[in-house]
């Protein structure tokens, strides 16, 4: 045993004591509500697909006014829609990318190999 433990233990309870009490302080901090600020601007100029990257700025813009204004519950719900906004416009963005790297790789060449047997049957007359 530590030595303060063991005198405490000789001594037992403090006498005359009353009961004792606590306090429970309970701090409420804000609520973080993201804007999405940052990917709503990202998706604005890479991924503007059907303009739903400027609509997610836009969105996010109002979540972030609505949370210097001090309402949470707006501001929650513009950055809700701002969300599924760029989630919708990244998804679309990206399958866009793919099926225009698999265009140029695999359909482009087919193209121009089709012309030029086409062109090659043609001079035979």
């Amino acid at each position: 045993m530590i030595k303060e433990e063991h005198k405490v233990a000789i001594m037992g309870a403090p006498q005359g004591s009353g009961p004792l009490t606590s306090t429970v302080v309970n701090i409420h901090r804000e609520t973080a509500v993201p804007d999405h600020i940052a990917w709503s601007l990202f998706n604005s100029i890479y991924f503007n697909v059907c303009c739903l990257g400027l609509v997610a700025f836009s969105y996010s813009v109002k979540s972030r006014d609505r949370k210097m204004v001090g309402d949470m519950i707006g501001a929650q719900s513009y950055a809700s829609t701002a969300k599924c906004l760029n989630i919708v416009a990244l998804v679309l963005g990206l399958l866009g990318t793919i099926g225009s790297i698999v265009l140029l790789v695999y359909v482009v060449p087919a193209v121009y190999d089709a012309i030029g047997r086409g062109m090659q049957g043609g001079r035979g007359y």
